[in-house]
């Protein structure tokens, strides 16, 4: 419920990037692509030999009663699937060499495609945004376009994920469409792919225009969205924070909201920016091993700090904020995060494809799990009816009137009330953009 009143407020919207940051196709939390390299063989016994497998789909695909239930490929699926369950662990995962290769650049900021963010409506794909200064725009597409077919191959029934395969490309090909505007005409285009740019920070509030409780722009402050942390992360918050100075700000509210994570270098290097020393955090592998990442002397900012985050935030996004409150550099505004507190890495495949594996888990600075548990807000401010039929804000209004009693980094945060007694959570999906 509360995730559909933030949309509704304009806020973390699931949408893909055609050119594009698909982190709803992809896998959270990414810490290092290794190469291949050569995998140690498994000791097993007669009756677990890997060769069994091959004998028992071949039996069934001969033998079974219903042969459509019985595809080798299907089977072997399954069997994949299967080995993974085992694990009971929803961060460990193979990834199909279609899926890898749509993933593996997902964090470098930049991707080849025609630059517009699509989402699934009814049976088909429909362009939601235009970004500017992109082949799409130029091409004259429009938001609301829906996609009928791609170099002449019909897209009813296609999935995001499909659409994104056949759009995508490298630079100087061309891909043609045929769309649908919402005035019902049909048209075809043929663009030509470019390299395009995806801002992972942005300074514009999701409702136009920062605000404090009585409906004024709070000029006095700097708003900072960071949607993913990719390798150009740092450079373009650097660059906002400088602004921000420059122009007199007291204050920071930095939105993770729908966050899913992103690179860790990247998200300790972020942390970095706002500590001059403490751990940011802290990572525990199968030995029990402790290794810490260390803030080092020299941050950008001393302008205090309020982090609102939501159910969908989640990984680096988790560690930042962890970082910054327990270090007392910053007050967290919002909802409990999403828990996902695994540090993982992908091991490439000979099929092309990968597989994505759990190998440490996430401690905060104080020593708390945040697997399953999330990073609990100093503040809890929930959306209602009636703020999202104003479209109001509630949770950055809260941030602009807790930055407002700061005392340089400090801030007065009020006391909160005890909160009713529940079970554990327990994350049990990938959250999607």
């Amino acid at each position: 419920m509360n995730s559909r009143r933030l949309q509704a407020v304009g806020i973390g919207v699931s949408v893909l990037l055609i050119a594009a940051l698909l982190i709803g196709v992809g896998y959270l939390g990414r810490v290092v692509l290794e190469p291949r390299t050569a995998v140690p063989a498994v000791a097993t016994s007669a009756d677990m030999d890997p060769k069994i497998i091959s004998e028992i789909i071949g039996i069934l695909n001969q033998d079974f009663v219903d042969p459509t239930h019985a595809k080798p490929q299907d089977l072997y699926a399954g069997a994949i699937d299967g080995v993974f369950e085992k694990l009971n662990d929803t961060h460990s995962t193979y990834v199909t060499p279609k899926d890898y290769a749509l993933t593996k650049d997902d964090f470098s900021g930049g991707f080849q495609g025609i630059g517009a963010t699509v989402s699934k409506t009814d049976n088909y794909v429909v362009l939601i945004q235009i970004l500017p200064n992109t082949p799409a725009q130029r091409a004259g597409l429009q938001a609301g376009d829906t996609l009928l077919t791609v170099n002449g191959e019909s897209a009813e029934n296609w999935t995001v994920e499909q659409a994104v395969l056949k759009i995508r490309g490298p630079r100087g090909s061309s891909v043609e469409l045929k769309v649908r505007h919402k005035d019902t005409k049909e048209q075809t285009y043929k663009i030509q792919r470019e390299d395009v740019l995806v801002a992972s920070v942005t300074t514009e509030p999701p409702t136009g225009a920062l605000k404090d409780a009585a409906g004024n722009d709070a000029n006095d402050l700097a708003y900072m969205r960071i949607r993913s942390f990719t390798s150009r992360t740092p450079k373009e918050l650097q660059d906002a924070i400088t602004a921000a100075t420059q122009r007199g700000a007291k204050g920071i509210v930095l939105d993770l909201r729908g966050n899913p994570g992103g690179l860790l270098a990247e998200t300790t290097q972020i942390a970095d920016f706002f500590l001059d020393s403490g751990t940011i955090v802290s990572q525990v592998d199968r030995a029990g091993n402790k290794q810490s990442v260390e803030a080092h002397n020299g941050h950008i900012t001393e302008l205090p700090v309020v982090i609102v985050q939501d159910q969908d935030s989640a990984s680096g996004s988790e560690v930042l904020a962890a970082a910054l409150r327990d270090n007392g550099r910053a007050v967290v505004v919002g909802t409990r995060s999403f828990g996902k507190g695994t540090v993982n890495h992908y091991r490439d495949l000979s099929n092309g494809g990968a597989v994505y594996v759990s190998i440490a888990r996430w401690l905060t600075p104080k020593g708390a799990q945040i697997e399953a548990q999330g990073v609990q807000p100093d503040v809890v401010v929930n959306f209602n009816d009636d703020d999202v039929a104003a479209k109001r804000d509630v949770q950055a209004i809260r941030a602009v009137e807790l930055l407002r009693t700061a005392k340089g980094t400090s801030i007065i945060v009020p006391p909160q009330p005890s909160p009713t007694a529940t079970a554990s959570p327990t994350a049990t999906a990938t959250p999607r953009r």
